[in-house]
């Protein structure tokens, strides 16, 4: 028990530094999939001196990602992790999993730390949905991985952060619209858009968005077109609309590669049938002439 009590002390220390500032936390927002710079405040020149450590539980041990300014090569991640010139650390193709604290570190050459940390705490937006058809409802889910385990109520939101929906003009969607339905789970932090893709939209578009202290910090949009096909069945791509032109070129193709062969034989038939008749009609009218000739002596 003694020993939860002081993890839960811990986790509290921790969030509270971050919260009130003490500890200088820089904040990150970045969307999955995209690629993300957190910056070293901190570093000395050349990087050789700058270490780089993660962690994503206050209550677990740090993970080093750089030390003495090389990469460490023992994590999952370290392909997608690179260093600037400046110290600062790279991330590739961002993934929800690398939400969480960022720790960059001096050290001088007598192993001793320079100065203090530079932290900065990276929050990753993460948008998925149902299946789209048209006639039927949709769900969007938006959901920002930030502080684990934490209520978006009690914690985020007192940070000055939030996150909502809002539609291809901008405007903030809300339940007062009966065409949406909006709910929040704030022990997951995620906002759930649900809505009903009618026949005659044709470009329907909801974005997500996340602010900070009322600046917009990052926002992925989940785009909808609606075609004849869609009404009719299911959306129809570019891709799928490229096949079926190709497979209508090759069915002409092969149907004319058929059938030429077949008309040029039959002309080929007639005219030998035409050139039959005309040499009988030949040999017909110089019978005649030789037969009245002989009957003349």
């Amino acid at each position: 028990m003694a020993d939860k009590c002081h993890l839960c002390l811990l986790g509290l220390i921790f969030l509270s530094s971050l919260l009130t500032g003490f500890s200088e936390v820089d904040h990150v927002f970045i969307s999955s999939g995209k690629d993300v710079r957190l910056p070293c405040n901190n570093a000395l020149p050349g990087c050789k001196s700058t270490t780089w450590l993660y962690n994503r539980f206050s209550y677990s041990a740090a993970v080093e990602l750089f030390a003495g300014g090389r990469k460490k090569t023992d994590t999952e991640r370290h392909e997608r992790l690179s260093l600037e010139s400046d110290c600062s650390l790279n991330i590739k193709s961002v993934t929800k999993e690398d939400c969480g604290l960022y720790i960059c570190r001096q050290w001088t050459v007598n192993g001793q730390q320079q100065g203090t940390d530079a932290r900065v705490y990276l929050h990753v937006l993460h948008v998925s949905s149902s299946e789209i058809s048209a006639g039927r409802s949709v769900t969007l889910f938006c959901q920002l991985y930030s502080y684990p385990r934490v209520s978006c109520d009690n914690l985020i939101r007192s940070e000055g952060i939030d996150l909502f929906w809002v539609n291809q003009a901008g405007v903030k969607l809300t339940n007062s619209d009966s065409r949406y339905q909006i709910s929040f789970s704030s022990d997951r932090c995620i906002f759930i858009l649900t809505t009903t893709i009618l026949n005659e939209d044709e470009i329907r578009e909801w974005r997500c968005e996340v602010t900070h202290r009322d600046q917009v910090q990052t926002s992925t949009t989940n785009t909808v077109k609606i075609s004849d096909q869609t009404k009719r069945v299911t959306a129809l791509t570019p891709a799928e609309t490229s096949t079926q032109v190709i497979v209508i070129v090759i069915v002409v193709g092969v149907s004319v590669a058929l059938l030429l062969p077949a008309l040029i034989l039959w002309l080929i038939h007639n005219k030998r049938a035409d050139v039959r008749r005309a040499t009988d009609d030949s040999v017909e009218q110089t019978d005649d002439l030789t037969y009245i000739i002989y009957c003349a002596q």
